[in-house]
């Protein structure tokens, strides 16, 4: 049987939703530190869009040549990643001044905007369980382990070898589609973010083929371990992830203290930081403006929840009449 949303029927109001949803993705994916699988997943299109990808196999091109390419691409689920992937690129194209801009303006306010927001996301991605017990709690307590080890791992220096370039792609976008940590972050912990940065912005195509490259069989290689996971594993993979995310936390805790850091392209790249108490931090704290903007990144995710939750009941009447 295939998935209810590939059988369902949208129209074009619902693929311009997805697209919005695409756009929160980019917008996450410029921060350093952010996911784009967390915006995915708490606008309820992760599973879908893991198994969309995990799908892509060869049987594509047979279904092309036997029925076409209208039967391939309902297969693909063709529309959903246009509508998604378009939303991310005009997101990353048109919001990665703006984010920046804000990063470096109110750091502090930002980040916790996004700090409520990840918080939430916590709670939303937990309660998608409905009994807890000790395996589950386990597997959260690994993911929240293993997550925060990452946001304390030393940058390594990169490696100018094609390899090299291959393997940063694969491991960055299997970062991207994993919530909690950023693949930008994990640029920079394989020392690949100034080259990367530099190729893209020199044009080199050489290099930007096979990050790309790298990230072509990264998606499509982990997402179907995914699929895989919550095909199996769901609970248990809804558990991980839960802890995944709240290990991250510590990446984007608002008050932090630089203890190294570098310049690419006249943008200050963090190598290394630790989080401090907002009376400990030195400068303004701002604490009462960010107390305030952590509650409405975690409000946001309450009203999308809601909103998540009125669709579907909108969608039944619809189709009944």
């Amino acid at each position: 049987m295939q998935p209810k949303y590939i059988l369902m029927q949208r129209d074009f109001k619902s693929y311009i939703n997805i697209g919005l949803k695409g756009l929160g993705m980019g917008a996450a994916d410029v921060v350093p530190g952010v996911s784009g699988g967390t915006i995915a997943f708490i606008t309820g299109i992760y599973e879908e869009l893991i198994t969309t990808i995990g799908n892509v196999n060869f049987q594509l091109v047979s279904t092309w040549k036997k029925n076409g390419f209208s039967a391939m691409w309902k297969q693909l689920n063709g529309n959903f990643i246009l509508a998604l992937f378009a939303g991310i690129l005009v997101s990353v194209f048109t919001l990665m001044r703006l984010t920046n801009y804000l990063l470096e303006t109110y750091p502090i306010l930002v980040w916790s905007f996004f700090f409520g927001l990840v918080v939430a996301s916590v709670w939303y991605v937990g309660k998608q369980i409905d009994r807890w017990n000790w395996k589950l709690i386990l597997a959260a307590v690994l993911g929240c382990a293993i997550a925060y080890g990452i946001t304390k791992l030393t940058p390594s220096q990169g490696i100018d070898h094609p390899l090299y370039y291959l393997l940063c792609g694969a491991v960055a976008i299997c970062a991207m589609i994993l919530p909690g940590i950023s693949g930008a972050f994990i640029l920079v912990l394989l020392g690949a973010y100034k080259s990367v940065s530099e190729a893209v912005s020199n044009l080199d195509f050489k290099v930007i083929a096979l990050v790309g490259a790298g990230a072509i069989v990264g998606l499509l290689s982990f997402s179907k371990i995914l699929k895989w996971l919550f095909n199996h594993y769901k609970f248990l993979t809804l558990a991980l992830l839960t802890g995944f995310i709240a290990g991250s936390l510590n990446k984007i805790w608002p008050w932090k203290k630089v203890l190294e850091s570098e310049v690419v392209k006249d943008k200050e790249i963090i190598l290394s930081e630790v989080s401090v108490l907002p009376n400990n931090f030195e400068g303004d704290s701002q604490l009462l403006l960010a107390i305030v903007c952590a509650i409405i990144g975690f409000l946001l995710i309450i009203a999308l929840e809601k909103l998540a939750e009125i669709k579907p009941i909108a969608d039944a009447k619809h189709k009944d009449a």
